[in-house]
Formats: C-alpha cells, sequence, structure tokens
C-alpha cells in the first residue's frame, strides 16, 4: 500500500512538473505615452513608463493587451524598459495607425512572451469608431495550439446611440468569427465601455448562436455602474482627483470619481472550460490592484488596504484612469521556444499596414517559389519569385484597399492593406 501511494505521488508531481501557467492582462494605458504623470523626486512631469514598469514587474503577464496607445514610439516604450528583462522574453506586434479613423490616434497592440507563444498572423477589422486588432499566436508545444486574440476598445458613453455603435462594432468581431475553425480557442478583450449586462454588444458577445461561443469568465450580470455590489469588479476609475497628469495639450488628463464601473473585459470561447489542451484557472480573473473595498474612493486610500499591496495601489494611480484585468490559463504542455519550428512559412516583417513598402520573411524552403499579390476581386496585380528569405514588396503604386500575398505552394494568404 505504502510503494502504492508514493507512485501516485510521483505520478502527481510529474503532471504538476509539466503543467505550464499562461498570465494574462489587459490594460487602458491612458493615452500612452502623451500624458505625464507628475515627479515628486525633479519636481516636473514625466513620461510613465517606469510607473508602468512597476505595475508589470508584480504580475509578469505572458501576454500584455493594451487600448490607448498613441505610437509606435510609445510601443517600443513598454517594450523596451516597461517590458525589460535580463532574458529579453518580451516581443511585440506590428504597430500600425488606427484604420478604421484617422482622426484617432489611440490603438491598440499585444506585447507577448516569445518564449512561450509566437504571433504567426496579425489583421485589422474595420468598425465606424476605431480598429479591432486580431492576433494570431501558436504555443510553443509540441501540440498545435493555437490562440486567437483579439484586442478592442468600443464606443464609450452613455445612451441609445453609443449602445448601438458598441453593438455594431462587436457585431464586426462575431461577424469574423466565422472565418475561423470553431475549436480555436479565443479572447476579446479591452476597454469595452459597457456599463450593465442588459447592453446588446454585452449580449451579442455571449449570443450562444455565434460561430463560437463566447463567455465572461466569472458569469456576473447586473447593472455594474455606480452599484456597490460590484465593487471588487471595477476598472474605472482609480483616481478621485487627476491633478498628478498632465494632458499633451498641457491639460489635466483621466477620468475621476472613484472605482465605479466594470469596463474593462477578458471574455474566452468556451473551449477553455472544455479543453485538455489549455484552459482556464478558476477564480484567476481580477481587477488587478483592487481589493474590493474602494467603492467610490481612489485605490491608493489606506483604508482600501488587502491582498494588494499600497506600493502596487500607489502606483496604479499614478498610471492610468484604468486598472489592469487579469487571468490565467494552464497548459499540460512545456512550453519551449525550441520546440517550434516552421518548416514551411511566409510572415510579415513589418506592419501589415503601409502606404509604400511591406516586409516579409520566408523559410528557406520557398526560395525559387513563385509568389501573386492579389486584390479583393481575386485579380492579379503583382506576380514575382523570391529570391531571398527576407523580400521587400513595393506596393505604393496600388489603390488603397486590402490586398493578399498568395504562395504558389497553398499557404495561407498573407492579408495586408495600402493605405
Amino acid at each position: 500500500m505504502k510503494n502504492i501511494f508514493s507512485l501516485v505521488l510521483v505520478l502527481w508531481s510529474l503532471v504538476a512538473y509539466n503543467q505550464t501557467r499562461i498570465k494574462v492582462m489587459t490594460y487602458n494605458l491612458m493615452h500612452f505615452p502623451g500624458t505625464l504623470v507628475y515627479d515628486e523626486a525633479s519636481g516636473t512631469f514625466t513620461d510613465r513608463t517606469l510607473v508602468l514598469k512597476g505595475i508589470l514587474d508584480t504580475y509578469q503577464p505572458d501576454l500584455l493587451m493594451v487600448c490607448e496607445l498613441e505610437s509606435a514610439i510609445g510601443a517600443d516604450m513598454v517594450l523596451q524598459t516597461a517590458l525589460a528583462t535580463p532574458d529579453n522574453r518580451y516581443n511585440r506586434a506590428n504597430y500600425a495607425p488606427n484604420q478604421s479613423n484617422p482622426y484617432d490616434n489611440l490603438q491598440q497592440l499585444v506585447f507577448y512572451n516569445q518564449q512561450k507563444m509566437s504571433l504567426v498572423y496579425q489583421d485589422i477589422i474595420y468598425t465606424d469608431v476605431r480598429d479591432i486588432n486580431h492576433y494570431v499566436f501558436q504555443l510553443n508545444a509540441d501540440e498545435v495550439i493555437m490562440l486567437d486574440v483579439f484586442v478592442t476598445h468600443l464606443k464609450a458613453s452613455t445612451g441609445y446611440t453609443n449602445e448601438i455603435k458598441r453593438l455594431e462594432m462587436v457585431q464586426q468581431f462575431t461577424n469574423y468569427l466565422e472565418s475561423l475553425p470553431t475549436d480555436r480557442f479565443v479572447l476579446f478583450t479591452g476597454d469595452f465601455n459597457l456599463y450593465n449586462s442588459d447592453e446588446p454588444a454585452y449580449q451579442e458577445i455571449l449570443d450562444v448562436t455565434n460561430h463560437i461561443v463566447m463567455e465572461d469568465p466569472i458569469n456576473a450580470p447586473g447593472d455594474w455602474s455606480s452599484h456597490s455590489a460590484f465593487t471588487a469588479i471595477h476598472t474605472q476609475s482609480p483616481l478621485v482627483s487627476n491633478g498628478q497628469f498632465q494632458a499633451a495639450d498641457g491639460g489635466w488628463d483621466g477620468v475621476t470619481g472613484g472605482l465605479d464601473d466594470r469596463f474593462d473585459f477578458l471574455m474566452m470561447s468556451q473551449n477553455f472550460r472544455s479543453s485538455p489542451l489549455l484552459y482556464y484557472v478558476p477564480n484567476t480573473y481580477k481587477s488587478y490592484g483592487n481589493n474590493g473595498n474602494c467603492y467610490n474612493s481612489y485605490i491608493s486610500n489606506p483604508d482600501c488596504s488587502g491582498t494588494y499591496s499600497q506600493e502596487l495601489r500607489n502606483l496604479l494611480v499614478n498610471m492610468s484612469d484604468h486598472v489592469p484585468i487579469v487571468m490565467e490559463f494552464e497548459t499540460p504542455e512545456t512550453l519551449d521556444i525550441q520546440q517550434v519550428t516552421y518548416q514551411d512559412y511566409v510572415r510579415f516583417d513589418s506592419a501589415n499596414v503601409s502606404s509604400d513598402l511591406i516586409r516579409i520573411s520566408i523559410s528557406e524552403s520557398q526560395l525559387g517559389s513563385t509568389y501573386e499579390v492579389m486584390n479583393q476581386m481575386g485579380q492579379t496585380v503583382q506576380t514575382a519569385v523570391f529570391t531571398s528569405t527576407n523580400t521587400t514588396l513595393n506596393i505604393e503604386t496600388l489603390a488603397s484597399g486590402v490586398y493578399y500575398i498568395q504562395t504558389s505552394n497553398g499557404l495561407k494568404p498573407l492579408k495586408f492593406f495600402k493605405i
């Protein structure tokens, strides 16, 4: 009996050892990097990159999805400073300005732990407000596990008109899901600006007739706005006053009023509940830094003590008018960048949105093969042969629109946008 018990312990330890956690965070960075924060040491306003680093160091996400990023410079500040590690484990997707509305400079982006996953494709869903960004990852595992991440910033403010605009944006997402295999793991995340679970946009996300059925991991329906019953999941605003923030135009920035809205979400496909390959870890969905006792107060209030430290809450109140949402997934696979090799690939080395040049790289197996650039009508507008593993396409003469790069051996076409 003793030997059997010991064997069970050994087997259990092996299974536990092989499990790998994937930590996910979504965060509205509030006009980053344009808005500055007051630095008491120097008596001046300065950028918030080190504040963000202090927050990220406490959680160390494997996937970081952000909203209100203003530029590629800001993206590099996040990657090179806020996510800096001795082993350089982080990378980011290609940044492209908002294509849906050129007058809106707020964009979404994803950063990721390249030791655990590889970015294989990215896309843009156009809406009447701002882009929804789509990123496809493959986990660095022996088993092929694909993860589709969609990041959005839905229309803000109350009122019927704004609710309909939010619904229309979400419908663009749910329609897009029809192009994916039904067994794909999907995350839909960002600043949703939803006030209650009766909003049509929220109901559209959870519609069980969708091609891929999504769910709210914490299943907390109700009127989230200005109701203390939902204090623990509120994400806006950790500020009561905003005098510490200076906007790019020299004024103040940041929504005030204390924590009283659930605007930020991490939604997941239902297979995260049922699949043995990748699954949600129960009770890991959290409003990060929110101890659940700061209703209508600022998050750094000493009276709001609890699991999250005073130091973290001080950082949060000096970073944004939102707090992050986090959750964790687990896989029995051992994730290792060395395990994934791409035998045949054609992928972007630049943003897939450009007015002049598109850079792509190919595997050596593709050298000498032919590729075509086709428009949405299926008409070929360019034809060439891959003569190098790094190729630059000149698209200056093409009309604005959507195009596809199709290889002669039938690999999945790459979609790009000429602006």
